[in-house]
């Protein structure tokens, strides 16, 4: 199951990053493309179905949580890392472990993989945080992937 966080009100930027186009598609369509091509299921989050949004990154999380189920192994990738790619979402669901990360940055991040029981941990996430701690408190294993840390923030 594959999730897309697609809900920020892009602040930064000042007009929705959803609909900003990078070689020749939204960055929603791209990002949703991607996750479409490694995964059957993909639920995408938008303010649309995230009543929460306006609290930040962990609403939506839950949001795509609660969507895909308690059973689901969880792929969280965000709408805003256009040089994300299909070959690497496979790199991290061909590993069998708690938490698999990106690396990029000096960072373990996301697009990142969350087995089953991770889900109530993903639950409890509030504020404007990702998953960033619990990857931490879990000893992701980290697969490399620096061009994930180009985002679309300004």
């Amino acid at each position: 199951m594959a999730i897309v966080l697609a809900a920020g009100f892009s602040r930064r930027l000042g007009r929705p990053k959803q609909d900003v186009v990078f070689e020749g598609e939204t960055l929603l369509a791209r990002a949703t493309r991607i996750a479409r091509e490694v995964a059957d299921d993909v639920v995408v989050v938008t303010r649309e179905n995230n009543p929460h949004a306006e609290e930040g990154m962990a609403s939506s999380i839950r949001t795509g949580v609660a969507l895909a189920g308690p059973d689901a192994r969880l792929l969280i990738t965000l709408c805003d890392q256009p040089l994300v790619t299909a070959a690497h979402l496979r790199a991290l669901l061909a590993i069998d472990a708690p938490v698999v990360a990106t690396g990029y940055a000096g960072i373990a991040g996301v697009p990142a993989v969350f087995a089953p029981e991770l889900v109530p941990e993903l639950l409890a996430l509030r504020g404007d945080v990702g998953a960033r701690a619990i990857i931490a408190r879990h000893g992701a294993t980290v697969v490399p992937f620096e061009d994930a840390a180009f985002d679309v923030d300004v």
